[in-house]
């Protein structure tokens, strides 16, 4: 595991760096990066981890931690959920053994959704339609879309379960629903404008978009997101997007948080 973040090799995209007056700041001696959808894409991730340990090395110093926290949809879409699940699970290790940086968790909605196909497949099916049969493949699981079928998805639930490894599974269920750090509250989709944070339901933490997007009041704390497509990162009064579509596009978004300061890291398309 100490290897894990030295063998990682990649290139940093040109990207930003911003010291905003009055911003919201994370406690010092912390240098913290939130991770956007990754969606089974392996290899942004791959770039992706490789430019954040690259940028460690450059900022390491006696008083300065560094943590990652993955804002959720590790799965669907892309190619290579299981391969994606291998890399967080390594990643996971190495921050439990401390041979590697400390990494948050955050369940996404397709993480969700994976979790209750697994616990009623016929319930769960609508998963095939958004995600799901791309994830099944990357365990070597031929499904349709459209499955609805009770027999059918039973049987693919029963294979799924088979073929999903016990590692898979742990850090699936223990995917956390919120991280906060200073001024800033990290969460997949966003929150309901007006709940206190303590409040929020796990429905909107995981799929809302209205009327959280429209919203330009501050909330309690700088709500850092993915979930929602954006062609560059949105960086607004009170809330920062990171969803950059890497399924679709290549490019895999982390921001960059320390003191008052704010940067973006991205995989070239």
């Amino acid at each position: 595991m100490a290897s894990f973040f030295n063998t990682l090799l990649g290139r940093l995209r040109p990207g930003r760096r911003l010291a905003v007056a009055g911003a919201p700041r994370i406690p010092d001696g912390l240098r913290l990066y939130a991770v956007g959808d990754i969606h089974g894409e392996k290899r942004c991730l791959e770039r992706l981890l490789a430019m954040i340990a690259a940028d460690m090395d450059r900022h390491r110093g006696p008083d300065l931690r560094c943590t990652i926290v993955f804002l959720g949809d590790y799965v669907d879409r892309g190619p290579d959920s299981r391969g994606v699940l291998d890399l967080l699970c390594d990643a996971a290790a190495a921050s439990a053994d401390g041979s590697g940086p400390a990494c948050r968790f955050l369940m996404g909605n397709h993480e969700q959704a994976l979790l209750e196909f697994l616990r009623d497949p016929v319930a769960g099916a609508p998963w095939l339609s958004f995600g799901g049969v791309e994830a099944l493949a990357s365990y070597g699981i031929r499904a349709s879309v459209g499955v609805s079928d009770p027999k059918r998805c039973r049987a693919l639930r029963d294979e799924m379960e088979a073929r999903l490894p016990a590692a898979h599974r742990g850090f699936l269920t223990a995917l956390e629903p919120m991280a906060v750090y200073g001024d800033y509250a990290f969460v997949h989709a966003g929150v309901l404008p007006g709940q206190p944070l303590e409040r929020q339901s796990a429905d909107d933490l995981l799929w809302i978009r209205e009327p959280f997007l429209s919203y330009r009041r501050r909330h309690e704390k700088m709500i850092v997101h993915g979930h929602t497509v954006v062609d560059e990162p949105e960086l607004l009064d009170n809330r920062i997007g990171i969803d950059t579509g890497a399924y679709a596009t290549g490019v895999l978004t982390a921001l960059v948080l320390q003191g008052g300061e704010r940067g973006i890291l991205q995989t070239a398309p």
